[in-house]
């Protein structure tokens, strides 16, 4: 059996709910899974997992704390396992307004520029759209998205229930976990 370890860090709840979402395939694929989210709880060893997953929402452009202090802190082990990263962010979400190479900046800095930080060579990395609750953020911020919530829904983003727009595109999500099961299982 294959053991494998999903930890996350999450503002509003997106990353969280794309952690459950890859757990459900991962497990689907006949992996044993853990899911930890690192705001709650720390993890203390993983030498038992033979693949680990890290996933982080961003917020002001920078991965959050805690996700980023499991990879300072597993670094060395990390160079021995296999790893998946992956973030929910606006930035993976086209819309109107964003060009295609600003996309692909932010996929470098969130992805690639984070394994080159910590040495880690990912078997896959995963860009999500996330989801932006109106009813849950702090009154500065939904005055900053007030004026992109047009550019929101033109992008296609799916109001899900009153005051929440989810721009996850859950085939490519459930896709890229069975990818990384596969990757998990292979020799």
């Amino acid at each position: 059996m294959v053991n494998a370890l999903i930890v996350y860090g999450t503002r509003l709840g997106a990353t969280a709910s794309t952690s459950e979402e890859v757990a459900k395939i991962l497990r689907e694929e006949g992996l044993d899974v853990s899911v930890v989210n690192t705001k709650k709880e720390k993890v203390k060893d993983i030498a038992r997992y033979d693949l680990i997953v890290v996933g982080s929402g961003i917020a002001m452009g920078k991965w959050m704390s805690e996700p980023e202090d499991f990879l300072k802190r597993f670094r060395g082990e990390l160079a021995g396992k296999k790893v998946g990263l992956f973030v929910s962010c606006g930035s993976a979400a086209p819309t109107p307004t964003q060009k295609p190479e600003e996309v692909a900046e932010a996929r470098k800095k969130y992805l690639d520029d984070k394994a080159t930080q910590y040495s880690l060579r990912p078997v896959a990395l995963g860009f999500f759209g996330g989801a932006y609750d109106y009813n849950n953020m702090p009154w500065w911020a939904s005055m900053f998205m007030n004026a992109a919530k047009k550019d929101l829904m033109a992008s296609g983003a799916k109001e899900t229930r009153p005051g929440l727009y989810d721009t996850r595109d859950w085939d490519a999500i459930r896709a890229w976990a069975r990818e990384l099961a596969a990757k998990a299982l292979s020799g």
